[in-house]
């Protein structure tokens, strides 16, 4: 198994109460400025409930796709609401989407 560490940290994105704008090429043009191999995604739910939307799991798909072109790994995406949280890679729902890699995450 590979080994990972943490190579940088961003917040590209800022929202408002329900709702954030994020763009699959700003976060790619910050994943090859810190010449990363994988990321993981993470963002929170102000509303307290840490179930992704539909509109959570197609931003993933989108920016696992675009990260993909330029061979950056998604690990997971991790959603968080207050001391709740939800892996999308600890609910197998990367590979639902078409990853092919899967990485509990304590």
């Amino acid at each position: 198994m590979a080994e990972w560490g943490v190579g940088g940290l961003a917040a590209p994105f800022h929202g408002t109460i329900d709702r954030a704008s994020v763009y699959p090429r700003e976060v790619g043009k910050e994943a090859l400025r810190l010449n990363t191999a994988a990321v993981i995604l993470s963002h929170n739910h102000p509303s307290m409930n840490p179930e992704p939307s539909q509109a959570d799991k197609g931003l993933t798909q989108r920016l696992k796709e675009a990260l993909g072109l330029v061979e950056v790994r998604t690990l997971s995406h991790t959603i968080v609401a207050g001391a709740e949280k939800v892996s999308f890679a600890e609910r197998g729902l990367l590979s639902v989407l078409g990853a092919s890699v899967h990485f509990p995450i304590a």
